[in-house]
């Protein structure tokens, strides 16, 4: 099942070097493909994303929800949701 639609492909698409130095993707294929590989997750809320960060392992003690929003791997979607992106 394909949980990443046009929202979030060509958001990450446009704005993937708050992540990276270089682009990883040219084309909107290339994005999918790319946050299929590292299994990039889409969250509803900075609370899910806090809760997800943590259960992966990333040390989220401590920080606020603002915080989490200003990690370079959360993506804040135009439609509210975020979209996390682990390398």
């Amino acid at each position: 099942m394909n949980q990443f639609d046009e929202v979030c492909i060509n958001y990450f698409l446009e704005r993937q070097t708050q992540l990276f130095r270089e682009k990883v993707a040219e084309t909107p294929e290339e994005a999918e493909d790319f946050l299929e590989d590292c299994m990039a997750v889409v969250c509803d809320s900075l609370q899910e994303v806090k809760d997800y960060l943590d259960e992966s392992g990333a040390d989220v003690t401590g920080m606020s929800l603002s915080d989490v929003e200003e990690a370079n791997e959360v993506f804040t979607l135009p439609d509210g949701r975020f979209l996390v992106v682990e390398v």
